[in-house]
């Protein structure tokens, strides 16, 4: 089970960075459980400098350029210097920043280049009842992986966030059911993108108020393979409690 912990801007001391990653070091070592820290960018190289542990890191995004006079960017290959192993690209607030299906693509590109496994994310804003939806998720995976080759397609990884559901309470985050339903649709999607049975390998992920609560419904009731999480994984006993629902 992959467990992507993205602090977003929510933590900023490195007191408190330092506490959240003391915590994922001993979650770590249960058996099946694998974390990932997305800490703000100017945390990432401090955390995982001494790190020996198996927690790895991710970018919350990179930059869509190679470098150069561009004051304020961080590229891949910074990134990758620092240590990061994932980059998360395509969360839906970096696309309501403007980031478009093309840009989310060239920033795919560009993490796979310089050794970064990309988790893109994709979900719609509002649910219909004609399933226009499901064309919406399908479009931005398509679009998103349009500019790699084959093998490429088979390291990224796939983060179902519905905007609806993002923010909001357990009571009111994805049924079950319905997940399991995004779940196997989003794997018949990546099946048609990638050739033969490559496809198994792809990685699927949700994330929208998970909280400890709701984590363990989700993951047995779906074929999920774990969880993008924010604001649940900023606080060190609310994180334990839920990693631990998966244990």
């Amino acid at each position: 089970m992959l467990i992507v912990a993205n602090w977003k801007a929510y933590v900023e001391e490195l007191a408190r960075a330092k506490k959240l990653l003391a915590v994922s070091k001993r979650l770590a070592r249960e058996d099946g459980i694998a974390i990932v820290l997305a800490p703000p960018a100017p945390l990432l190289g401090v955390l995982s400098a001494k790190n020996k542990s198996r927690v790895a890191f991710a970018a919350q995004d990179i930059s869509a350029t190679a470098g150069g006079a561009l004051t304020g960017e961080a590229t891949a290959p910074a990134y990758a210097a620092a240590s990061a192993s994932y980059a998360i690209l395509g969360h839906s607030e970096r696309r309501a920043a403007g980031d478009t299906d093309a840009v989310v693509a060239v920033k795919l590109a560009h993490a796979l280049a310089h050794g970064l496994t990309p988790i893109l994310c994709v979900g719609e804003a509002e649910r219909d009842g004609e399933g226009r939806y499901l064309a919406l998720v399908r479009e931005e995976i398509t679009a998103a992986v349009e500019l790699l080759t084959p093998r490429e397609r088979t390291r990224v990884i796939v983060a179902y966030e519905p905007l609806w559901a993002i923010g909001t309470t357990a009571e009111h985050a994805i049924d079950p059911n319905d997940l399991a339903e995004m779940v196997l649709y989003i794997r018949k999607v990546i099946a048609e993108l990638l050739p033969g049975k490559s496809a198994r390998r792809s990685l699927v992920l949700y994330g929208g108020s998970v909280e400890p609560d709701n984590v363990r419904g989700l993951a047995g009731a779906s074929d999920v393979d774990g969880f993008l999480i924010g604001h649940a994984s900023v606080d060190p006993h609310t994180f334990a409690e839920l990693v631990k629902q998966l244990t």
